[in-house]
């Protein structure tokens, strides 16, 4: 089981959990609400924290408090930031049909598939956002964390071919058209294609898997070092090496395609033949999509995972890095996804295949895109989704704020107030300010004889008297888009 590691105070391990042992990744932390020893001492947690801190024994160390390896912590204008980002993820998987499912977090196999087989399921179109562990050694100064948010987005069934592959890639369009990342491009390819490519170079079937990973490297490093661990490291002679080297450099669209199927090797490959009459297929539905200018069918690509059967996708944000340079350069992968038709199989009992297409989101990365953009532009990002300040001029007048913030709530307005009897009105105002609050409800001795509450709008610092019975509809009203 994946176990999250001690807590590090002053650089001391610290065991946590019951009984001194340590808090495997489970989402119950009952055990964090209760002491684990007598109420009088608190315990043998608190004990070890304020010895670690040297408040027992008379001590005077500092306390020095991290997060586990490979985790950060999040303020609160980061999650709000990305609360954004995975509603407008979420939002299209809404808009494609899909149903949420939730499995286990720490299932270290591949859930959907298991999920499919144990419940017996032959059709699904379902999405999936949670938090996921890598079980490898984080790289954080690349982004990399050991905890991380994944998107999945699969369709299960048999189907008439390539009609669900293609609505994945619509999705990705549709997803990094929405978020205004950049100018950005779709690699797709078919593992039948690669397969056949190195059948017709004369590659052993035993390596086509090893081929595989270094053909995936073409987007990192150039030809000639890809070439090199070819012949270097997989053994394969460099006659057969540049035969690949024809085939994999090759990047298009329809026109590719219909020059492969006339290639006189390839065309006498039955997988390759396949993997282009449905690549053909494809880029027809894409053109009735309208989003074929945004697809590439490019041979070079491979992913590493070897469970992939058919179809094989992957989109890039681009990057003009100069006027001299005549096509845009790959900035990194923020999604990819593929066709798995065997893996269902290999969980059920029975080897009962159940086809399935997904594509997962590159989160972390888009959500590293767009800190770094709010960061560079000097946005500031609302942290809260209140609508309503409730505010009063003068002193002694509490509870007609405590009344009108619970009318407020009871009608399902978001609402504040600030925790002081008597808070200035500047600073109430200021506040919502600072907080991005759109309205102050203000309501002042005046205002109570009156029987009205005077609706400011902050932003245009302009105030009506509105009737108290009215308020409700007048705010709401304000706040339709």
């Amino acid at each position: 089981m994946l176990r999250l590691g001690p807590l590090v105070v002053t650089g001391r391990l610290l065991p946590v959990g019951p009984a001194g042992g340590r808090v495997s990744l489970s989402r119950s932390r009952s055990w964090l609400s209760r002491p684990t020893g007598p109420v009088g001492d608190r315990g043998l947690f608190y004990r070890q924290v304020r010895a670690a801190a040297g408040s027992a024994g008379g001590g005077s160390r500092c306390l020095a408090l991290k997060t586990p390896k490979g985790t950060r912590d999040h303020p609160p204008a980061h999650v709000a930031l990305r609360d954004r980002l995975l509603a407008a993820v979420v939002a299209c998987f809404k808009r494609h049909g899909a149903a949420a499912i939730d499995t286990p977090v720490l299932e270290l196999r591949v859930p959907f598939a298991r999920y499919l087989a144990m419940n017996k399921i032959t059709n699904m179109k379902r999405y999936h956002v949670a938090k996921v562990y890598r079980r490898d050694n984080p790289a954080t100064t690349r982004g990399r964390y050991r905890e991380f948010y994944q998107c999945d987005f699969d369709i299960a069934g048999q189907f008439d071919p390539m009609i669900p592959d293609a609505e994945c890639l619509k999705i990705v369009h549709e997803i990094l058209s929405d978020l205004q990342l950049g100018d950005f491009l779709i690699k797709v390819n078919d593992r039948r294609i690669l397969n056949g490519v190195f059948a017709v170079c004369n590659i052993p079937e035993s390596k086509f898997i090893t081929t595989c990973s270094t053909v995936d490297k073409l987007d990192k490093m150039p030809w000639e070092e890809v070439r090199r661990e070819m012949v270097g490291e997989k053994g394969l002679s460099p006659e057969a090496a540049d035969r690949i080297g024809e085939y994999v450099q090759l990047h298009g669209g329809l026109d590719l395609i219909e020059r492969l199927l006339q290639d006189p090797k390839l065309s006498q490959n039955k997988l390759a033949k396949e993997g282009l009459g449905d690549m053909k297929l494809l880029f027809e539905y894409l053109t009735l999509f309208g989003i074929a200018g945004k697809i590439s069918f490019d041979l070079s690509l491979a992913r590493g995972l070897d469970y992939y059967t058919g179809v094989i996708f992957e989109a890039v944000l681009l990057q003009q890095e100069n006027d001299h340079v005549e096509e845009p350069v790959s900035v990194g992968s923020v999604a990819g996804g593929g066709r798995y038709d065997g893996l269902v199989g290999m969980f059920d009992p029975k080897g009962r295949k159940v086809p399935c297409v997904g594509v997962s989101i590159g989160i972390e990365r888009i959500f590293s895109i767009l800190e770094q953009r709010v960061k560079a532009s000097g946005e500031k990002v609302r942290t809260t989704e209140t609508q309503v300040l409730v505010a009063t001029p003068q002193k002694h007048l509490l509870a007609a704020r405590l009344k009108l913030i619970s009318e407020l709530w009871d009608a399902g307005i978001k609402a504040e107030m600030l925790y002081k009897k008597d808070p200035k009105l500047l600073k109430q105002l200021q506040y919502c300010e600072d907080m991005g609050i759109p309205f102050a409800a203000i309501v002042g001795e005046q205002e109570l004889t009156d029987g009205v509450v005077k609706l400011r709008d902050v932003a245009m610092r302009q105030e009506v008297d509105i009737p108290r019975e009215k308020l409700v509809d007048e705010i709401r009203r304000r706040l339709e888009p």
